[in-house]
């Protein structure tokens, strides 16, 4: 699997380079085919993994333990939710906080189709929601879903961490054979580029940064310096290992992160409007995202959602194997109701809070203020410069600018550092830390992908970002219908079957006056119920069935009496019985 996916991102990065305009070509008419054509399969298909997640943490599948049943969580409550927030403040914030809601209010989303006029009120509030319908509850769904299925797959199945193992109960042991290594390789390739979609972003929004502090050009030449550096201290910090290297960085990550917010709010023109539109929009997020979830611009057929939600679903899914490991193995000994919950909700909370402050500062500037944001973002197109065009409205602006860029640098040093290590983890299919020089080239492969699809690709540097991303996530929405039903699968074959409800039995209630008709009658013509099965007032005829433990609860004479269910659970629930392991094998 190492050498399969190595090969495939050496070749694609070499073939980039000798035939950049065939390639670049290629890609873009392929990317806004899929586009046209399989836009609403993207939108439809994250829609379907949150009622899925929904569905299943409802189910009495619920209560279904990610390890031993009577093991206890790993980590506390405060710990775990200190590591999903921490998963929660990535990258994508710091890019899309302040660009998304600016975006959308100079050129609204459905200005054609609803009449919303540019930079009104309207305008605001429909921004505010497509912001917080891309960056919540459907984008952790995505992440969600294969983390759901590592946990349990790795927790209460024992099976290696690789994409593969989820589709045990339908390849069997052929997870370890040519189909199993194809998934694997496939969604390794994917992580790579998504991975590296995402440092091709952070790398665009540290030049603008750099072009606005000190006059750096954003030119091709300088993201390369800079992928150079980010690359480089990430190698770094794969080298210094999980406690040195990217448990310090996440660390300072944090901080870092919470204090430019609290900064954005305490220093912003008014702390009152921040708070009450944060909430305000929260609200109306909530009461039109039936709507926006399956929204597809029919109508007036702009082609906005293409190239705003659709890249963001098959970006996420790219990466999301990389996110789900990490939420799979903090989150061991939690049930799957515990789990969907804390997933869903706390990193999504925090993205509320997120795009609540920065995007209400942004539109207090452009409402209240001097302006400037829509200028620069819609006019200019300079969409990674969004964030710094809002710092420099505050006070020590050069100063704040300056500890923004390194934060930025610290998220993405952290992302790449992680995806290196996660990766390696999958290539091998144990977590033990393999060769240092294994885990270093995953850091280089990434720096590789990123560099070539900035540089070498031929196009604009998010419009190549963007056109691979729908490529790549293609197959990965596949797979996950094939995970859902995997997971439902596994959790019906190891949780068994519930026995059949029972309840008490009543006996049939007739009119008084038909009671004393019947008894005063001789009439033979019809076949009354004996007079002992009838009352005139509701009375049963059972007594309540006490409830048992069905795991512990021996047979009795009333089982006799239900209908037999023929077959093994697995025959019943279509899942191949794997043959019996001879217990003087090695095998």
């Amino acid at each position: 699997m190492f050498f399969g996916a190595a090969g495939v991102i050496i070749l694609f990065v070499i073939a980039t380079i000798l035939f950049t305009d065939p390639l670049s070509t290629a890609t873009g008419v392929a990317s806004q085919w899929l586009m046209e054509n399989f836009g609403w399969f993207y939108i439809l298909g994250v829609t379907i993994f949150l009622v899925f997640l929904i569905y299943i943490a409802a189910s009495r599948f619920g209560r279904v333990k990610l390890g031993p049943d009577d093991e206890a969580p790993e980590h506390s409550n405060l710990t775990w939710f200190g590591m999903l927030f921490a998963a929660g403040i990535g990258s994508i914030l710091m890019f899309w906080g302040v660009a998304e809601p600016v975006s959308h209010f100079g050129d609204p989303p459905r200005g054609d189709a609803l009449g919303i006029e540019a930079e009104s009120v309207a305008a605001a509030m429909d921004a505010m929601n497509f912001s917080m319908y891309h960056f919540t509850f459907h984008t952790w769904a995505i992440f969600t879903l294969p983390a759901l299925g590592f946990a349990y797959f790795i927790h209460k199945r024992n099976l290696p961490p690789r994409v593969s193992s989820i589709f045990q109960p339908i390849l069997g042991r052929r997870i370890h054979g040519p189909i199993g290594k194809f998934i694997d390789i496939v969604a390794i390739i994917g992580t790579v580029f998504g991975v590296a979609v995402s440092i091709g972003l952070g790398v665009l929004q540290i030049n603008g940064g750099l072009e606005q502090l000190f006059g750096v050009p954003q030119n091709a030449g300088w993201q390369l310096i800079i992928i150079a550096v980010v690359t480089g201290i990430a190698m770094i910090s794969v080298g210094l290992g999980l406690e040195k290297g990217i448990k310090v960085l996440s660390n300072i990550n944090i901080i870092a992160a919470v204090g430019l917010l609290l900064f954005v709010l305490v220093f912003g023109g008014s702390m009152l409007f921040l708070l009450k539109g944060t909430f305000e929009s929260f609200g109306s997020y909530v009461v039109n995202l039936p709507e926006l979830a399956l929204w597809n611009d029919t109508f007036a057929n702009t082609g906005w959602q293409n190239t705003w939600t659709v890249f963001y679903w098959a970006w996420t899914i790219t990466w999301s194997p990389f996110v789900g490991i990490f939420i799979a193995r903090i989150s061991r000994g939690r049930t799957i109701r515990q789990f969907v919950v804390g997933v869903l909700a706390v990193p999504s909370l925090f993205s509320v809070i997120w795009f609540g402050i920065f995007g209400y500062a942004a539109l207090d500037i452009e409402l209240n203020g001097d302006g400037g944001l829509v200028e620069r973002v819609v006019d200019d197109g300079d969409i990674p410069g969004a964030l710094f065009e809002l710092l420099s409205h505050y006070p020590a602006a050069w100063i704040v600018s300056v500890i923004a860029i390194v934060v930025v640098v610290i998220f993405f040093i952290t992302s790449l550092d992680s995806a290196a290590l996660v990766v390696d983890t999958m290539s091998n299919g144990h977590e033990d830390f393999n060769p240092l020089g294994q885990r270093l080239f995953w850091a280089v492969a990434v720096g590789l992908i990123t560099a070539t699809l900035l540089v070498f690709s031929g196009e604009g540097g998010l419009e190549a970002l963007q056109s691979i991303s729908i490529l790549i996530g293609l197959p990965f929405f596949i797979i996950a219908f094939f995970q859902m039903y995997s997971v439902h699968r596994a959790l019906r074959e190891d949780a068994g079957e519930l026995p059949d409800m029972r309840t008490r039995e009543w006996r049939k209630v007739l009119p008084p006056e038909e009671t004393i008709r019947r008894m005063r009658t001789d009439d033979d013509k019809y076949d009354y119920e004996d007079p002992a099965d009838t009352t005139t007032r509701p009375q049963p005829a059972t007594e309540v069935p006490v409830m048992q433990d069905p795991y512990l609860r021996p047979p009795t004479d009333r089982d006799v009496d239900r209908p037999k269910r023929t077959g093994t659970l697995a025959g019943r629930t279509g899942s191949k019985r794997l043959p019996r392991r001879d217990p003087d094998s090695n095998s």
